[in-house]
């Protein structure tokens, strides 16, 4: 780090109402990875703050939903999470400087009078200002204004917006505490990203007009304004504000539905963020890419599909040994230790058959079942053909002598069964899938002799010729 420069911090800074929703989670990431990128060489930090100040939404099991979205997504932060609720003596100080500075003013208009001021200035086509502004006392509970500028325009250096004026005529002055004493979110965020050494203020750009009255605030304390980066919304496919209709909105949801972090990761930084034409982007490569001008200023659209595929990707990159514990939760119960191994070896044949962990409960169906097992409808008509049985017991003779049990090997001892007896396949593998799968989904019938076991295997064979045969 060399003299002239400072170390990076960005802050995340949710409110308590509800889970992390997926535009929040972007938020976060790209907050997270603009400093983390920085961090091991000079120190920058990614901070939390919950801004739980309206006490009457405030929920303690959303905070721990953000807390553990921000986990499972990987975005760790430094420090405790503060909360803006518990700084509201700071909030109010500073109110006060501000009055005592001249740069804010005690303003007595309440109820129907300021409704009425404000709606003869919109009449008027004028900017509202309050009669207290230059001076003169009310009776009773005052809110303290900021005494903004009238003339000129309010300049905020957008880092994706670009340069966006505000003219100083069409803002009022800010309330900054109301007149029961209570700070308002305008200031309480200023002086929370300013005290916690906040440099740059990566959002959404729904706070962009909230920006200029934000900066009016820094600048009346003479405090450094952060730098600003207002992220396009997140829209769905057909290009209109996300909601409910476009499908799952918090990260639990797409958690839930079988992403695992990487993939969810890598599907919201291509919301809004590229780097060239790259699609697969790891941590890693996007901690060494990351930077604010790879942020587009159209809203990014959801799409689901493209998400899942993103998903699979990573799926596939899930080490074999890992692959029963990764599915697990999504399995009707618990696999037994023998079930957990037969997931092991069909890992290689499975993941790339999926595109969410949610999709094993179908894709590994075959493993999971428990002999003594039906094989009904369908499945059991290669079973009921003249002959089918036979076959079944000269295949689990020439099966159970297979010395390397793999899937070429496999394979090959059908394939070759079929030949030496003059028969086609279509006599063979049908019903040797049906004893071994019950028409459960299934990879090729090496891949799934391996999977099995030989044990399990020449045990499925066995039951369902006794079965049929019965």
């Amino acid at each position: 780090m060399t003299a002239d420069t400072k170390p990076i911090v960005t802050r995340f800074a949710p409110s308590p109402t509800g889970y992390l929703h997926i535009g929040g989670a972007r938020t976060a990431l790209f907050n997270w990875l603009y400093a983390r990128r920085n961090a091991a060489a000079d120190g920058s930090k990614f901070l939390l703050r919950i801004e739980d100040t309206d006490r009457a939404r405030h929920n303690e099991a959303a905070v721990e939903a953000i807390l553990d979205g921000l986990t499972w997504l990987g975005l760790d932060w430094d420090g405790e999470p503060l909360s803006q609720f518990e700084r509201a003596d700071r909030h109010k100080q500073v109110a006060h400087e501000l009055l005592k500075r001249g740069k804010a003013f005690k303003c007595w208009l309440a109820g129907e009078e300021l409704d009425k001021a404000r709606e003869e200035a919109r009449e008027k086509n004028i900017r509202f200002t309050s009669p207290y502004r230059d001076g003169g006392e009310g009776e009773g509970p005052y809110s303290i204004r900021l005494k903004a500028p009238i003339e000129g325009e309010t300049i905020v250096k957008d880092e994706v917006q670009g340069e966006v004026r505000f003219p100083n005529a069409t803002s009022d002055d800010v309330v900054l505490l109301r007149s029961d004493g209570t700070p308002t979110y305008m200031l309480a965020v200023v002086v929370d990203d300013h005290d916690m050494g906040v440099t740059h203020v990566i959002r959404g750009d729904d706070h962009l007009n909230n920006t200029p009255k934000q900066q009016q605030i820094y600048e009346a304390m003479g405090w450094d304004v952060p730098v600003f980066a207002h992220i396009p919304l997140i829209h769905g496919n057909d290009g209109k504000k996300l909601s409910k209709r476009h499908g799952a909105l918090g990260v639990e949801a797409y958690r839930d539905q079988g992403f695992v972090p990487e993939g969810l990761m890598n599907a919201l930084l291509k919301l809004g963020w590229s780097h060239g034409d790259d699609e697969i982007i790891t941590r890693e490569q996007a901690l060494a890419w990351f930077d604010l001008g790879g942020i587009g200023k159209a809203p990014a659209r959801l799409d689901p599909d493209k998400m899942a595929n993103t998903n699979a990707h990573y799926i596939e990159g899930i080490a074999d040994e890992d692959f029963a514990d990764a599915i697990a939760p999504f399995l009707e119960k618990p696999p037994s230790e023998a079930q957990r191994e037969m997931i092991t070896r069909a890992a290689p044949f499975l993941k790339p058959r999926m595109k969410l962990l949610s999709e094993a409960r179908n894709a590994a169906a075959f493993l999971l079942l428990e002999r003594p097992f039906e094989i009904t409808g369908k499945a059991a008509k290669p079973l009921k053909k003249d002959g089918a049985l036979g076959h079944l017991a000269a295949l689990a003779q020439k099966l159970e002598t297979v010395e390397s049990w793999d899937p070429a090997t496999l394979d090959l001892a059908v394939q070759t069964y079929a030949e030496e007896n003059g028969v086609g396949f279509g006599q063979v593998g049908p019903p040797l899938r049906a004893a071994l799968t019950a028409g459960n989904p299934a990879p090729t019938l090496g891949e799934t002799l391996f999977a099995l076991g030989r044990d399990e295997a020449l045990a499925r064979i066995t039951a369902a010729q006794d079965s049929f045969s019965a």
